[in-house]
Formats: C-alpha cells, sequence, structure tokens
C-alpha cells in the first residue's frame, strides 16, 4: 500500500514506485488496463478488490505496466480514458453489484494526471472486519485473499476461521462498551468526575482491535479542537496512559465531561451538566443535548478521518441515571402529546455503523435520538423534518 493518504497521493508517489522497483506483493497490485465490461474482466477486478479486502488491505494502481515474470514495475504509461470520475463510477457500480456482503470501505482516489490527456486510478481497498467477501458476479461464487504472491482463493479451513474472525470482532466491540459503562458507573473513570446523570458517546473504529493497531498521539496536535468535550467552552488537556484526554476542570467539584482518546483510535466522551436537574426537574435539554452530541460526534468523526482511521466506525451512545426524566419540550407546541417519564435507569442503544466519513452526524444520531424520544412515549425525534434534516425550533 503507498504510504500516503490516498487523497495526497501524486505523480511523483507513483513515480517512485516505478523508479524504486518495488514489487507487487500483498498489499499493492499494478495494472496496465482497466478491466473491461465482459463478465471475465469484471470477475478478475472482483477477485483484486476481495482479496484486499479480506486480507490487509492494498492498492489496485491503474496506468502503471509491470513486469508479468518478476512484478517490478516498468513504466508509468497511464491511461486514455476521456472522463475518469465516470470510470470510477462504473469500477464502483461493478463492486457493488458483483460482492457479498457489500464492502463498506473502498475509497477511490481522484484521478491522478499524468500527461496531456492520460491519468492514472488509484483504488485503495481497506482491510474489512465484516469479512470475508465474496464475488457472485455471473454465477461466480468464490472467496479470495492474498499473499506475497498476489491472490488466492480460500480453501474450506480459511473460510471457517475467517468467519469465526469477524464474529469475535463485533463481540469484542461490544464488550468493550459494556466494561467500559460498568467502569463509569463505578466512577472508574480518566479523571474524577461528578454528576450521577452521564450521557456517553462511545465511536469505536472496528480496526482498532487488531492487536497490533497504535496511532502516533504526536499527530493529533493539529486538530486537538476536534477531541473537545462535549457541552464545553474551556478545557485542558493532557496525555496519559490510555493516550490523550481532554476535560472540564474544577478544583471543588473535578471534571464535568472528557474526552477520552485511546492510541488504538477508541473515542470515548462522557458528560454529565446537560442533565442535572433543573429546580429539582428530572428533563432532557432535548435541543441542547442533540445539538452538543451532533457537533461532537462531526468533530470526533473528522479527527479520525485526519488520523486515516479506516471505516467502519460503531457509533453507541448510552445515557446513565435517567430513570424518571421526560423529554424537556414546548409545553404548548407539544400540548397535545402525553410526555411519559423514562422507566429505567440506564439506555443502552444499538450501534450505529458508519461506512464512510461523508455523512452527517445528525443523520447518523437519527436512529439514536428516535429511541430516546420513544422512551419518552413519542413516537420519533420530532426536530427531524421530511427530509431527515435536524431542524429544531
Amino acid at each position: 500500500m503507498i504510504n500516503r493518504n490516498i487523497e495526497e497521493i501524486s505523480k511523483e508517489d507513483l513515480k517512485a514506485l516505478v523508479e524504486n522497483e518495488v514489487i507487487e506483493h500483498k498489499t499493492i497490485e499494478y495494472k496496465r488496463e482497466l478491466p473491461g465490461n465482459s463478465d471475465g474482466d469484471k470477475k478478475e477486478f472482483l477477485a483484486d478488490v476481495t482479496s484486499f479486502a479480506n486480507a490487509s488491505g492494498g492498492d489496485l494502481v491503474y496506468g502503471i505496466v509491470e513486469d508479468k515474470k518478476t512484478g517490478k514495475p516498468k513504466s508509468l504509461d497511464g491511461l486514455s480514458i476521456g472522463n475518469p470520475d465516470q470510470e470510477l463510477l462504473r469500477l464502483d457500480g461493478i463492486i457493488r453489484t458483483g460482492v457479498q456482503p457489500r464492502i463498506p470501505s473502498v475509497i477511490c482516489s481522484k484521478p491522478i494526471p499524468i500527461q496531456d490527456d492520460k491519468f492514472a486510478l488509484v483504488i485503495r481497498v481497506q482491510k474489512s472486519w465484516i469479512a470475508p467477501h465474496r464475488v457472485i458476479l455471473g454465477g461466480h461464487d468464490k472467496f479470495y485473499s492474498r499473499s506475497s504472491n498476489g491472490k488466492y482463493p480460500l480453501d474450506v479451513g480459511e473460510l471457517r476461521m475467517a468467519f469465526t474472525l469477524s464474529e469475535s470482532i463485533s463481540e469484542r466491540i461490544r464488550n468493550f462498551r459494556t466494561n467500559r459503562l460498568s467502569q463509569i458507573i463505578a466512577n472508574d473513570t480518566p479523571v474524577t468526575f461528578y454528576g450521577d446523570h452521564k450521557i456517553v458517546l462511545h465511536l469505536i473504529p472496528v480496526i482498532s482491535f487488531d492487536p497490533a493497531q497504535s496511532y502516533d498521539l504526536g499527530r493529533i496536535m493539529p486538530n486537538i479542537n476536534k477531541l473537545k468535550p462535549i457541552s464545553s467552552s474551556g478545557w485542558n488537556e493532557r496525555y496519559n496512559l490510555d493516550g490523550f484526554l481532554s476535560f472540564t476542570w474544577n478544583k471543588d467539584q473535578g471534571s464535568y465531561s472528557y474526552t477520552q482518546l485511546y492510541r488504538n483510535g477508541i473515542i470515548e466522551a462522557v458528560e454529565g451538566l446537560l442533565l442535572e436537574p433543573d429546580g429539582g426537574k428530572l428533563l432532557i435539554p432535548s435541543i441542547a443535548y442533540e445539538q452538543e452530541l451532533i457537533k461532537s460526534t462531526s468533530n470526533y468523526l473528522s479527527l479520525l478521518r485526519s488520523w486515516s482511521v479506516a471505516p467502519p466506525v460503531f457509533i453507541f451512545l448510552s445515557l446513565l441515571g435517567v430513570k424518571g426524566f421526560t423529554m424537556g419540550l414546548n409545553s404548548w407546541r407539544y400540548r397535545h402529546h402525553d410526555i411519559h417519564a423514562i422507566d429505567r435507569d440506564t439506555i443502552i442503544l444499538p450501534e450505529v455503523v458508519v461506512d464512510n466519513y461523508d455523512l452527517k452526524g445528525e443523520i447518523l444520531l437519527k436512529p439514536s435520538f428516535d429511541s430516546i424520544w420513544n422512551a419518552c412515549g413519542f413516537q420519533r425525534d420530532f426536530y427531524y423534518n421530511e427530509q431527515g434534516e435536524w431542524k429544531p425550533g
């Protein structure tokens, strides 16, 4: 795989592959031409894509001529294509209809100009954590993976192992969340915390459960504001054993909001002021808490993207200590609705899966917000219009 963010790959990077004779291997493959529209070409393309997704990920580089015997790149010739963007859409369509389950994290680069009207195309396939994926085009039904010698079909034993690994990753993600919620309830937090009623937001990239996964914490500094604690104006920050922590601080009480970035890419954000009883009333500040969660989720996803953390990312929202709370609303506007109190102390909502970073925080959180409104007796979150946009007021 080319050691650069997909958006940053340039002609010079591709020339360096040729000049340094970087041989095709487990995470990179060169192609002189794009696949055509025949079933044979499409199957070969899908075999390449799924083999990367089922292994360690990798780059398909189109427009480089390779030596078939040695795998060395010989020249960067580029591709004579009239509409590169249309070609990328065509290839994306082949992937979407020819692979099961759908690969959520295939990223296509913008076309890279080479000379005159010639371009190179790079398709980056991240390692998939919902693997194995199979090629299903035209009656074809095979699973592929990769080694240093290129792609190969998986045998029965390898398939069994791949399915077992996929299931264990999902279980580990949910176990991590459950364990962290237990510790937060027990006040085992990275900074002294006050408040009995808490909003907890977890962003858990699936790739974080690769035992070797670790990120350079120094890279966070240019984007430090994206780690802002939920509903805070000023905050402190420091490195800690788990990674990097941003937190509010009151010398007499401690913190009411913190965001912990783990060095493997997991983010945990806990806030305890928004749900503080107002004059003894147990109210969820409907607009304020949704607004803060939308902003924070967008910031945290942007941070993961800048860190090149590959999707999918699981988003979990939980509310702790909320038995007896009702939704705080304009009583005149909602006078025809029966407002009910939440009937349990802990609300643990199902995950929302983010398979690309272009989705807006308000769209991603809508299912979670709907569930909380359900818990308060409403059909749905009425701050969303018919187009799915968050429009309170």
